[in-house]
């Protein structure tokens, strides 16, 4: 059984059209046994997290009871993108499973909605935050590299505290990226092929070959943000993780919270 589907052009020519369906039950069971795998290590497993250093009692009191993390206008564009997300991948996949309806519509104004979106968060990060807060940096791999020796059971100094984004959160947030644009990039090429209020339909920009490859990485990335979207929610509703959930609905977190899993070193923020 193969991952794609070949279909033959008028022309003779075999050609890509789409990924083998099975793929969305690959995607969700390997989203499940990911969150499986992970709360049976955390719950049997895993070991109390050590960090280097730490702010001192009279330190830690200089920081305000609730510490800002997300602006109102981040949290708007995370929800704003979450339910288009979401929309895309059921108007997308929900067809194939059986479930009838004039998904078509619903389909390409989401992923216009999530186009606009993620265009004003480049610009927003750019120009209002610390667009490098998301990336890892140096720091990251030292403390990856340390967690990894200590978990082999090696030697190794313990790891600092995290920054604003902890390292598995921008790995995330560049699989994200890479899935999202991949989706975006082709969807937006799609467009041409159904009738919109953007462009006249003309489905004769590229030939069957070219149109075959992009519905074929459209719907690779599709299953991937299956996976992907079944892992972020679950780790946004694990018990250690909720505080950070709650400050991309509130914007703040707690300030106990932040001092035991968060360096102020390397995430500063305005004090008392």
């Amino acid at each position: 059984m193969g991952i794609l589907e070949w279909a033959t052009s008028p022309w003779g020519q075999r050609v890509p059209i789409h990924i083998a369906w099975f793929l969305i039950y690959v995607a969700a069971i390997a989203g499940l046994l990911f969150l499986m795998v992970h709360a049976t290590y955390v719950r049997y497993f895993a070991k109390d997290k050590q960090f280097a250093g730490g702010a001192s009692p009279e330190i830690a009191k200089t920081f305000p009871a609730r510490i800002p993390r997300h602006s109102l206008v981040a949290r708007l564009f995370h929800w704003i993108m979450a339910a288009s997300m979401l929309t895309l991948l059921f108007s997308a996949f929900l067809p194939k499973l059986g479930v009838e309806f004039d998904w078509v519509t619903y389909h390409w104004i989401a992923g216009a909605v999530l186009t606009a979106s993620i265009i004003f968060h480049v610009i927003h990060a750019s120009f209002w935050l610390d667009f490098w807060a998301i990336w890892p940096d140096r720091q990251d791999i030292t403390d990856a590299a340390r967690r990894t020796r200590r978990f082999l059971g090696l030697s190794a100094p313990p790891p600092r505290k995290f920054a604003k984004y902890p390292l598995d959160n921008k790995l995330y947030h560049g699989a994200i990226i890479a899935t999202g644009l991949t989706a975006i990039g082709t969807g937006l090429f799609m467009l041409g092929r159904v009738r919109t209020i953007f462009l006249p339909r003309n489905p004769y920009v590229f030939d069957d070959m070219t149109w075959g490859l992009m519905y074929v990485l459209h719907g690779l990335a599709g299953v991937g943000l299956i996976a992907l979207v079944i892992i972020h929610i679950y780790f946004a509703i694990r018990p250690e993780k909720v505080e950070i959930t709650k400050s991309m609905i509130f914007g703040t977190m707690g300030r106990d919270f932040y001092l035991k899993e968060h360096d102020p070193e390397r995430w500063r923020v305005r004090k008392v």
